[in-house]
């Protein structure tokens, strides 16, 4: 075994731990925003009914969300490249049966003033 062995296994013993890093990532949530308590105060409270398929919400706002005697609550802190998303990839698992697609549109705070 030469000097370099040991140099060349850790190198590549570090590559590994960060290219699984990478590649671990299997969801988004973080791009739409964050959950919050449910009795946290909120701009708008938004019952799903069944036939509920969108719903249009500013950036910047937190919603509660209300379905089938269940609810949660969401900040909606999206990242500039998000404009639309399933409330499936946020809400408590089994609290949606259908898709709810969430419009987005930009947090005024960050729009240039004219």
């Amino acid at each position: 075994m030469n000097m370099k062995t040991p140099f060349i296994l850790t190198a590549c013993m570090l590559a590994s731990s960060l290219l699984s890093a990478c590649i671990t990532r299997t969801s988004f949530q973080d791009l739409y925003g964050q959950a919050i308590d449910v009795a946290a105060p909120v701009q708008h409270v938004i019952v799903i009914h069944p036939d509920t398929r969108h719903v249009n919400i500013q950036g910047g706002d937190a919603v509660r969300f209300m379905a089938g005697g269940k609810s949660f609550a969401w900040q909606f802190n999206v990242a500039r490249t998000i404009d639309s998303f399933d409330l499936r990839e946020v809400a408590p698992p089994g609290m949606l049966d259908h898709a709810v697609i969430a419009y987005v549109s930009p947090d005024p705070k960050y729009l240039g003033m004219p």
